[in-house]
């Protein structure tokens, strides 16, 4: 099939891409540019540097602004999927969901309205499965924001590598914490993949902290 992914550049977003893309095609990435960084559906950290993972990843990106208030967000994450599928002609749109019912539901019934598949290959996978899989497939990604005690700002621009994941897992059973970030607690952004060409270098950054939440700010990046 023809398929759009909803792309943030994080790493729920790139891994759901690569396990769609084993027996079907990948034609564009669909990114959302919220306004709201407390967005109750999107990804917001470093989202205006997709457009170096899209080209990294020599697939056409469609980018859509919103404001992101709450209901009206939704009617442009319909545009955005129409768009594409007048576009791209997709047949299907992938997800990042992991276990968000508020995303996946509103998701699916944009395109049962527009007559498209919804795919979301890590649905209520377990978040030590998820980030077991990004050391084994190679996926290379960042921390590029947290929202939750006891995340202090050193973990801003910090590498998903075992021991991140590992670190991970031990404020699991002492903070009670979500490990893959899926309540929010942390963002990413993927460098480097085995579907990029190149890899994304990131010359200049600013971190933004207070009170256990922040974001990194990338201020220079390029493909090398």
């Amino acid at each position: 099939m023809n398929l759009g992914i909803l792309f943030s550049g994080g790493k729920d977003s790139y891994l759901a891409m690569e396990m769609a893309a084993e027996s079907n095609e990948i034609t564009c990435l669909l990114t959302i540019n919220s306004s709201n960084q407390d967005s109750w559906m999107f990804h917001t950290p470093a989202i205006e540097w997709t457009k170096l993972q899209s080209k990294s990843l020599g697939i056409p990106q469609i980018i859509y602004n919103t404001k992101g208030i709450q209901d009206e967000e939704l009617d442009d994450l319909f545009e955005l999927i129409k768009n594409a599928k007048n576009k791209f002609s997709i047949e299907g749109i992938v997800t990042g969901a992991l276990a968000s019912t508020y995303q996946s539901t509103r998701i699916q019934k944009i395109c049962n309205d527009l007559g498209l598949w919804c795919f979301n290959p890590l649905w209520q996978m377990p978040q030590e499965t998820l980030l077991q899989k990004l050391l084994e497939n190679n996926v290379e990604s960042i921390i590029t924001g947290v929202a939750a005690e006891p995340f202090d700002d050193s973990w801003l621009g910090r590498a998903i590598n075992s021991e991140c994941v590992n670190d991970l897992m031990k404020l699991k059973s002492s903070y009670r914490i979500n490990p893959a970030g899926e309540g929010g607690e942390i963002e990413s952004f993927v460098i480097n993949a085995p579907l990029f060409s190149k890899k994304i270098e990131i010359s200049q950054s600013r971190k933004h902290y207070s009170n256990y939440s922040g974001r990194l700010e990338i201020m220079e990046a390029s493909l090398i």
